[in-house]
């Protein structure tokens, strides 16, 4: 097993390799911000002493006394930002060491320069940072990019632990999301090989593919299908791709950016129209205007599968052009080629669980506050499954298998088509072919995007569910239930050594 610190070299390595290429789209695309700064409150003792452990060596060592000296245990937080910091040398190095040695005193831990092991000890915990805290990182990080403070202002409403916020290696837009993009017929995009895997979204008749040798670079794109302005959010971090319908639960419709930064490795997006930071797992406002709200974002579904088998079940599909505006090397496993064959995650992540190996794919489902993971495995194996979620019946389709392919001799192992609908009193089988199921009484039924047909015109409607890796849905999701074949379920336990808590660091119950 690599020691710690060349395994963070080498995850280091990687992340600022992307990040080179990223960063020339640095700025692209921004919309003005909102109008009149945020209002932040008094500036407090603690805020006076937040400043000054990032000032001079004689003012940072005083101030470092004085929190030893109370015994302050806020200030946990902004030390391991601090050995960030240190470790991506944007703080001088001359000061790693008592501030590192601070933060061993105050925490009673000594995980060394391990930023990653303080990370995911610190989730644990239920430390608060001092007051002050949100506006001073987001200072900090605004060493890096500008719009970093931007987006962290003291005092903006906050959903989620700001303390789990980190940087991504990129600047603002670094990721640059395509906006209303040029698209292509079919027969008109002969770049693409019929085995490589695509996101296949069809609205009202009208069916979109979208080749991950490019979304792996870009990560979002805005754009209108069938009449609906929707937002397809790809974090290559957690194998997760969600569209989501732009038109909120507030009546306003949004377009959405990368922010560059990161929570718990999943992707924090951007609105266009506020600058608030989202959520891009769960489609909610995490940190600004809108996190004071109860608004959210309706996912719609999506499906991964080749090319070759979206486009024999939509011939008249729209493709994304290489033509994006931007200067990429759009081929397979280019960007994130060697993270997707790892089984390793890039950044920290607290709240995990062994039930399944880290970067197994999941089909997640959610439904009035439950959740069940699907392993794409035991799908495949059974191509059709009969259960439910919440009391309601679901049917389960994966009859198309999994979606691989080899660019340079490496496995790109993006994940498989998987369909879910709602079931009411029947139970299905496999039909004729991949694109039919038969029911309980040999009655054929029409696989379609937007539900199942049957042979008297009944619709079971379909349900938007997404696939990921098992990380990522268990870090937002711990109290998830399991799909373990055969329709059986399980509830996934609490992790044996910590407590389990929200997004929000709240203790579940």
């Amino acid at each position: 097993m690599l020691g710690q610190d060349v395994k963070r070299q080498i995850q280091l390595g990687a992340l600022m390799a992307i990040a080179a290429i990223l960063l020339i789209a640095a700025g692209c695309g921004g919309s003005e911000p909102p109008e009149g700064p945020a209002s932040a409150p008094e500036p407090s003792a603690e805020a006076a002493l937040l400043d000054a452990i990032i000032g001079p060596n004689a003012e940072a060592d005083a101030a470092i006394e004085q929190i030893l000296a109370a015994g302050d245990g806020r200030f946990v937080a902004p030390f391991i930002e601090l050995l960030r910091m240190h470790e991506l040398a944007w703080i001088p190095r001359e000061r790693r060491e008592p501030n590192v040695a601070a933060l061993r005193e105050l925490s009673g831990e000594d995980f060394g320069l391990d930023w990653d092991a303080w990370v995911e000890w610190y989730g644990t915990t239920e430390l608060q940072p001092p007051p002050g805290f949100t506006g001073w990182k987001g200072e900090l990080l605004g060493r890096i990019d500008d719009g970093f403070a931007e987006f962290l202002q003291e005092g903006a409403p906050a959903r989620e632990r700001i303390e789990e916020v980190v940087w991504g290696g990129v600047a603002v837009d670094g990721i640059p999301a395509l906006h209303q993009p040029i698209l292509l017929s079919s027969e008109e995009a002969t770049y693409l090989t019929p085995e490589e895997p695509v996101f296949g979204v069809s609205l009202n008749g009208e069916s979109h593919a979208y080749p991950l040798r490019i979304l792996d670079w870009h990560e979002l794109v805005n754009s209108t299908i069938g009449g609906v302005p929707i937002s397809l959010a790809y974090c290559t971090l957690c194998g997760s791709g969600i569209a989501y319908d732009g038109r909120a639960s507030d009546g306003n419709t949004y377009t959405f950016g990368s922010s560059g930064l990161l929570f718990r490795s999943n992707k924090l997006m951007y609105d266009r129209e506020t600058r608030t930071l989202w959520n891009q797992f769960t489609g909610e406002p995490s940190f600004g205007p809108l996190a004071g709200t109860d608004v959210t974002l309706e996912r719609l579904p999506v499906v991964l599968t080749s090319w070759q088998a979206w486009r024999e079940q939509h011939p008249d599909t729209r493709v994304l052009s290489l033509e994006t505006g931007y200067a990429r090397p759009y081929s397979l496993g280019a960007a994130y080629g060697q993270y997707f064959g790892s089984d390793d995650t890039l950044f920290p992540v607290w709240q995990r669980r062994d039930d399944l190996d880290t970067k197994s794919r999941v089909f997640g489902l959610e439904a009035d506050g439950a959740t069940k993971a699907y392993p794409l495995a035991t799908l495949v194996e059974e191509q059709v499954v009969n259960d439910a979620l919440a009391d309601e019946p679901n049917v389960i389709i994966a009859a198309r298998g999994t979606v691989e392919v080899w660019p340079d001799g490496a496995t790109y192992e993006a994940g498989g088509e998987v369909r879910a609908y709602e079931r009411a009193d029947h139970s299905f089988v496999p039909g004729a072919n991949e694109d039919s199921l038969t029911d309980e009484n040999g009655a054929a039924w029409q696989v379609t995007e937007d539900a199942l047909v049957g042979p008297d015109g009944e619709r079971l409607e379909r349900l938007a569910g997404h696939l990921a890796y098992w990380f990522g849905w268990y870090a937002f999701y711990p109290r998830t239930e399991i799909y373990e074949g055969t329709s059986t379920a399980r509830a996934s336990t609490k992790p044996a050594s910590t407590v389990v808590k929200d997004a929000s660091g709240a203790i579940v119950q």
